[in-house]
């Protein structure tokens, strides 16, 4: 079987991996891989190459790194790339976290596996159980909204947003201190561990599209810089989630003293009711805060420009009384 892959973090890197591994027990050929191009990283801010771009150079696989692959907008550089895809070849395009857009005339490429409903070109490892947080940001938005579970569901691709048939799905639990960072973890694992057998299943002609649920369908919007500012009058459970949620973007985070303090770990408490924002309590144990309803005790801090610390170690750096207001907003510069 010859595939292509199209990804760029490491939830996709670990896919790639388990691809890799795979091909000489089950005959996979790997003939391309697509990722997104080098970008600015680290305070030096010079080029990094993707995870996916990583692994891929270092098992000696062909790599293209479009900007864009519709014809309109990248021009010469889009024609190469798709070009380069029919090329390879492939049976079959799988897709993990690639972010961006791929045109219907891009997923038809490949020849497709085989199944009563017809071939199937190109798969997609999506981080949530469909039609549940179709889009960009599925593992922060579950978080965020409480969910008690997520998953990866094995998707045919169309022209829309996570629309396609299912293919395969399967379930996790949400654990109370997952942070969308140690969640992906969790399903790029599972994700790995998915796509080796569906795709043995597809060559057999095995595989069978289901159409997704009318009902339940949400949509994960991309995460913006601007949510990460904390509303304290929402209720402490809520702020508790988006904490979890936005590690490790955008990083939630308030203003004191005109300094932006950013919050990496906390949790919800009862509380008796007090202005929004206002320190009730600031010790090793953490900096207790009232929200709209209950308090959220914040137990690593970070400054501006400094390391993140347990609340004991951010304390002796920067004290913190209690009757103190965080903002609602971000400060003016």
């Amino acid at each position: 079987m010859r595939i292509v892959f199209a990804g760029t973090p490491e939830f996709a890197a670990t896919a790639l991996a388990a691809l890799i591994d795979a091909a000489p027990a089950q005959g996979f050929t790997i003939p391309l891989v697509l990722t997104q191009p080098d970008r600015p990283a680290g305070r030096g801010m010079k080029l990094v190459a993707s995870a996916v771009k990583q692994l891929a150079l270092a098992h000696g696989l062909r790599v293209a790194t479009p900007s864009s692959l519709s014809p309109k907008r990248g021009g010469a550089e889009a024609a190469e790339a798709i070009e380069s895809l029919r090329s390879a070849d492939a049976d079959v395009l799988v897709v993990a976290a690639y972010g961006l857009i791929l045109p219907q005339a891009v997923l038809d490429t490949p020849r497709g596996l085989p199944s009563p409903a017809g071939p199937i070109p190109a798969i997609n490892i999506h981080a949530s159980l469909l039609p549940r947080w179709r889009g960009a940001a599925p593992v922060a938005r579950a978080i965020e909204a409480g969910d008690a579970e997520t998953g990866i569901t094995l998707m045919q691709m169309e022209a829309g947003l996570d629309t396609g048939p299912m293919l395969a799905a399967e379930r996790l639990p949400i654990a109370d201190d997952d942070t969308t960072a140690t969640l992906t973890a969790k399903l790029a694992a599972l994700g790995a561990r998915m796509i080796v057998p569906a795709l043995v299943r597809g060559a057999r002609g095995e595989l069978r599209p289901r159409p997704q649920p009318a009902e339940g369908v949400t949509y994960a919007h991309k995460l913006d810089k601007r949510e990460a500012w904390l509303d304290w009058t929402q209720p402490a459970q809520r702020l508790a989630r988006q904490v979890r949620a936005f590690d490790p973007f955008p990083v939630a985070c308030g203003a004191l003293r005109g300094q932006v303090i950013r919050f990496w770990r906390a949790h919800a408490e009862p509380a008796e009711p007090a202005t929004p924002g206002a320190v009730l309590a600031a010790n090793a144990e953490g900096v207790r805060i009232a929200c709209g309803e209950g308090a959220l005790v914040v137990t690593e801090l970070q400054r501006a420009g400094g390391r993140r610390l347990p609340a004991r170690e951010f304390l002796a750096g920067m004290p913190i009384a209690a009757g103190e207001t965080f903002g609602v907003a971000e400060p003016a510069s």
